[in-house]
């Protein structure tokens, strides 16, 4: 049966020409063997990779100029649906003439770009955007086995959206930087989970440790917490909060607020005051001060002046101020 024929009407017009072009005649489909890299001076590598949600798998052949690390030549088996034999087809095609470091970078966002047939509109239908993970899992096979490395050096072990290449660190980067509260926004810059979905919340294709809904509410209660702990140590003109402040603090802030308030009073009836020391007695803070020249034995020390300069104080630092002269 023709393929035209298992895929009709709708769902078939959800692939672009591309997708179905590369679907019946794909350019790298083939083999490279020994002969082929003696024949170039280059070096072999034969890479597998399966996908157990689906059963597909592709095995890549690269040969490589050990000199240059330059990927010559790349051709490519898939045992799968026509999907992956066009993102496998398109991922080997791109794979030539990059160096090996190079080829670790394609995404398959980047494969599933190049099979587009304008920007506006996706290749393939979103649940099937997977398929083309495997053209990234197996270029990181073939990267490891040429580097002599396991494949887990060269993987971020933190990516959320297979489909995208998307971390959980530029999700959370995202949501802080452009201050995004739901998943819509967070597909909109940075396309995890615009594709098949099944990052965004449990109940999707794939079953995955982290989805976007969990990351969304851990990073906006973050970002709430941390808000709250900013508006709890400073005050509404931005500056740190009395309470947050050194003792050495405490005494600059105190003894502004009496060079402009307090002491010009006292000043004119002869008087002045001194900050002695200051305790923590919370919720509240006591201010010990002595009083100096006629203020030291004015009846008012200790009942209008005393209520003066402990009102202003409260109004200007902080309103658990209390003072006690001594």
């Amino acid at each position: 049966m023709a393929r035209d024929d298992l895929i009709s009407g709708n769902v078939w017009e959800q692939y672009s020409q591309k997708v179905q072009d590369r679907m019946n005649n794909p350019k790298a489909m083939g083999e490279l063997n020994q002969a082929d890299a003696d024949a170039k001076g280059a070096r072999l590598i034969v890479a597998d990779f399966g996908a157990e949600s689906c059963g597909d798998a592709v095995r890549l052949f690269w040969l490589v100029d050990e000199a240059t690390d330059a990927i010559i030549d790349s051709k490519f088996k898939s045992f799968g649906c026509g999907t992956a034999i066009a993102s496998s087809d398109a991922m080997a095609e791109l794979c030539i003439g990059k160096t090996v470091d190079e080829a670790i970078k394609i995404t398959n966002k980047e494969v599933e770009a190049f099979l587009r047939d304008d920007d506006g509109t996706p290749a393939v239908p979103p649940q099937k955007m997977h398929c083309s993970v495997m053209a990234y899992d197996v270029i990181l096979e073939a990267a490891a086995q040429y580097k002599g490395v396991e494949r887990s050096i060269l993987e971020n072990q933190d990516i959320v959206c297979e489909c995208a290449r998307v971390t959980k660190q530029e999700v959370v980067d995202a949501i802080r930087n452009n201050n995004l509260t739901t998943v819509e926004q967070i597909g909109e810059i940075t396309k995890a989970g615009t594709f098949c979905k099944s990052c965004i919340r449990p109940g999707g294709h794939e079953e995955k440790d982290i989805y976007l809904v969990d990351i969304l509410e851990d990073t906006r209660a973050q970002i709430d917490k941390e808000k709250l702990e900013v508006a709890a140590n400073t005050t509404q003109s931005g500056e740190m909060s009395f309470g947050k402040m050194t003792i050495v603090q405490k005494i600059k802030a105190i003894d502004v607020v009496i060079d402009e308030y307090i002491r010009p009073m006292l000043v004119m009836d002869g008087g002045d005051m001194e900050i002695i020391d200051i305790k923590e007695n919370l919720p509240y803070f006591d201010i010990y001060i002595r009083y100096l020249g006629a203020c030291g034995s004015c009846p008012s020390g200790a009942t209008s002046t005393l209520y003066a300069i402990e009102t202003t104080l409260k109004q200007k630092v902080n309103e658990n101020i209390r003072v006690l002269p001594i």
